[in-house]
């Protein structure tokens, strides 16, 4: 396999001169790894179908995985799609530029490998102004999921990025820490019912505000059925995974600090909220948060399964977050990164 010098530049405003030349490489059909509020997405132009499997063959990404499409104004949204219905124009008017992805039929000009052979596209306008300040160096709106290895935590800062992708890729643009630490929310309209397909900082009661009556999908909760096909990034049964083996383990404190005293040995690492770490001394910890504040879970959840690995754990036991407003978000991500593997204790 060909290995490609990778370019990491450091931006800290929407007008460096840099951008351009990040602009010309997704103009040209390449890779970049660009900042968004919620992760790190690894781009190219998703009206370009060759530019696009680029993205799947760096990742390692199962190709009926659909992606999200990223756009930097609302002109750029029609085209995309077959038509914008009354729901669909009063979510972005509420929750654009932000971390919402709206999925919608798509137009002939979106390629089947951008939306995973379904007929529908996803489409958002992320409010990093350097990720909208690409796009329009580009001209272009940009397929990008998550800039990582397929299946381990995206990536919530510069590094992990060049980790897991240098040499696959042209370029990473590194402007610091996202803000909001996990990926957007999915919400479908083409469906009767509209129906949140991944969680993230745009709530369900948030959405509940827009459209009143919105579904859960069950894939929220639970494994995706062995033969069904992801209509949304991070549907599938395992993902956002470090190395080490995660285990959930739901209870008070307590019996949670007791669980982990009784099964851990010196590979065992603790995934605890910061309020616990000094109540676990003798455990490898790290925190992920407090434990009443699932903002601050969600801004830490990646990095923290990332350290897992670096502290050399080949086992973590993680403490369940609650599942209310930003912290279902948290829960699905875990979830999905411990494989359901949950223990009650």
């Amino acid at each position: 396999m060909y290995i490609m010098k990778t370019k990491l530049i450091k931006v800290t405003s929407p007008d460096d001169k840099n951008l351009e030349e990040a602009g010309a490489i997704l103009k040209n059909g390449g890779l970049v790894a660009i900042p968004t509020e919620t992760v790190y997405g690894l781009a190219a132009n998703a009206l370009d179908s060759e530019a696009v499997k680029k993205i799947y063959q760096a990742k390692g990404r199962p190709s009926d995985n659909p992606l999200i499409v990223h756009i930097s104004d609302l002109s750029q949204w029609k085209p995309l799609v077959r038509e914008i219905p009354e729901k669909a124009k009063n979510l972005a008017v509420k929750y654009w530029p932000g971390p919402l992805t709206i999925i919608l039929p798509k137009s002939d000009i979106v390629p089947a490998e951008v939306s995973g052979k379904l007929d529908t596209v996803a489409v958002r306008m992320p409010s990093n102004e350097i990720a909208r300040a690409i796009i329009e160096k580009a001209d272009v709106p940009l397929a990008a999921p998550s800039a990582n290895t397929s299946g381990r935590p995206s990536p919530t800062n510069a590094k992990y990025v060049l980790s897991d992708l240098d040499g696959k890729i042209e370029m990473i643009v590194d402007a610091g820490d996202c803000e909001v630490g996990v990926e957007s929310t999915v919400i479908t309209l083409a469906a009767p019912v509209p129906r949140l397909l991944r969680p993230g900082a745009i709530t369900p009661e948030m959405l509940e505000s827009v459209l009143g009556e919105i579904e859960i999908d069950s894939a929220v909760y639970d494994k995706l059925a062995k033969d069904a096909v992801p209509s949304s990034p991070g549907m599938k049964y395992k993902h956002y995974s470090p190395k080490a083996k995660v285990v959930i383990v739901k209870g008070e404190f307590e019996s949670y600090k007791k669980f982990v005293s009784e099964n851990s040995d010196e590979s065992t690492a603790v995934l605890c909220f910061e309020e616990d770490a000094d109540k676990l001394n003798g455990f490898k910890t790290i925190t992920y948060g407090k434990e009443n504040d699932s903002y601050s879970q969600a801004t830490r959840i990646f990095e923290a399964l990332r350290e897992v690995d670096e502290v050399g754990a080949k086992t973590v036991y993680a403490r369940f977050p609650e599942m209310s407003g930003m912290g279902l978000a948290v829960f699905n991500r875990l979830v999905r990164a411990a494989a359901f593997n949950i223990i009650e204790v």
